[in-house]
């Protein structure tokens, strides 16, 4: 009976948490029908005015697309070379040493520091610095929001590669030094082939994570309603125009900001699926 009732209750949590997806959807999609009908999916994805005038109203996404695509990926461009050598740091040359051990101490840390702290971080540290050397305008752009976003996703991605490249069968290792390989041979030619899928997995996922990510970027893009013409210009993400305007929305713009969180969920959605997959394969 107590085993039954286990079961039980591992079923409707698990059912639970399904429910809960299918309503997010749900409320997503009823919310945002209002603008599908009225602007037009195609039409609302490659538009990039946005005009809240009640005589004139006129909402699209695309600026905020291409806002959220470049800030992540810049991100993501920016923390590969960081994330890298600290996953093989941890993960193969000092794997299981005090240094290791305090480093991925470290790295747990950051990864818990709320995003809010990273904004005011930049705000009040990187902005001075960005407007000084004249590389945007009063330190407010896609340039600042794409390195603060970096620093957040490199303690993600680097645990995650670490853990890949730490599962890397030994024997493996063991025959490449048999053969007279060096330590670099090692990690060139066994290390990082065996375990890259994995470690590709890993910057898939801290992507979807660059993707969604809100307060940061809010505090520091500079929240304008238009296609960034630069790295060093302002602009606006999917998120951040949703948390700048969500509050005082009403009618076609609320339905026009719950259709670009819909999108925003199926974008992360697709690439969290695909990071996913790509580590189930690993895995096998």
């Amino acid at each position: 009976m107590k085993d039954r009732i286990f079961r039980a209750l591992l079923f409707i949590c698990s059912a639970l948490v399904l429910l809960i997806c299918a309503g997010m959807i749900y409320s997503l999609v009823s919310g945002s029908l209002f603008a599908w009908k009225h602007f037009g999916i195609f039409h609302f994805i490659t538009t990039a005015e946005w005009n809240p005038r009640p005589d004139n109203e006129q909402y699209g996404a695309l600026s905020f697309i291409v806002g959220t695509v470049m800030t992540a990926f810049l991100a993501l461009l920016f923390c590969i070379p960081f994330s890298l050598p600290v996953a093989l740091f941890t993960g193969e040359y000092f794997k299981g040493t005090k240094a290791a051990t305090v480093i991925t101490s470290v790295i747990e840390l950051l990864a818990g520091i709320p995003s809010i702290v990273y904004g005011l971080w930049g705000f009040y540290t990187l902005r001075p610095i960005m407007t000084s050397l004249h590389l945007s305008a009063h330190g407010f752009g896609v340039l600042t929001a794409s390195i603060v976003l970096a620093i957040m996703i490199i303690p993600y991605a680097s645990s995650l590669s670490s853990e890949f490249i730490s599962m890397v069968p030994k024997d493996l290792k063991e025959s490449a030094y048999s053969l007279g390989a060096t330590r670099m041979e090692v990690i060139r030619h066994v290390v990082l082939p065996a375990s890259g899928s994995g470690v590709f997995a890993s910057y898939i996922l801290a992507l979807g994570r660059a993707l969604g990510e809100t307060m940061a970027v809010t505090m520091l893009i500079g929240n304008t309603d238009n296609i960034p013409a630069s790295l060093t210009a302002t602009g606006n993400t999917m998120a951040s125009i949703i948390a700048n305007q969500f509050g005082e929305a009403g009618g076609l713009k609320l339905s026009s900001l719950i259709a670009i969180g819909l999108l925003l969920f199926l974008i992360t959605a697709v690439i969290n699926f695909i990071g996913k997959m790509i580590i189930s394969k690993f895995n096998k």
